[in-house]
Order: C-alpha cells, then structure tokens, then sequence
C-alpha cells in the first residue's frame, strides 16, 4: 500500500498530460501559443474591475486600445 500512494502524483501528473497530448503535440508542430491573447485578456480584466464599470461602450475600448498600446494619442507631424 505505501508504494500504491508514492506513486499516486506520478499517476495523477500522466493522466494530465494523456488528457492534454494534442495541445502539447500542437506546440511542438507549430510553435504557437496563445499566450500574447492571454496577456491582453489579463490586461482587459484588470482595466474592467478598475473602472467599476463605464458610461459607455466607447470609453471602455479606448481605454483598452490606450493600455495595450495601439492608441496613437501624437499627431502625425507632416512637412510644412
């Protein structure tokens, strides 16, 4: 019996990863992840329970595009 539960994590961690094989295998094929999708969905959360709400759609989106950094707030200087 001792050895049945030195050996239960070990069972518990194959049958993770049996679970989980494609995803696993996917990575090594493609070398992809979503973990840039993650990051801004973690980003988008914090922005989210920060606010406590917004008046308007609009406002939510701006402050997202501004915190993830594709907001350009600098005019484009042009020649004169």
């Amino acid at each position: 019996m001792g050895q049945w539960l030195r050996t239960q994590p070990v069972q518990k961690v194959a049958k993770m990863i049996n679970k989980r094989i494609e995803n696993i295998l996917s990575w090594f094929r493609h070398r992809i992840s979503n973990a840039a999708a993650e990051g801004f969905n973690s980003i988008i959360q914090s922005l989210k329970s920060a606010a406590r709400g917004f008046r308007s759609f609009a406002n939510y989106r701006t402050r997202i595009l501004f915190f993830c950094g594709k907001l350009k707030l600098l005019p484009e200087s042009g020649s004169h």
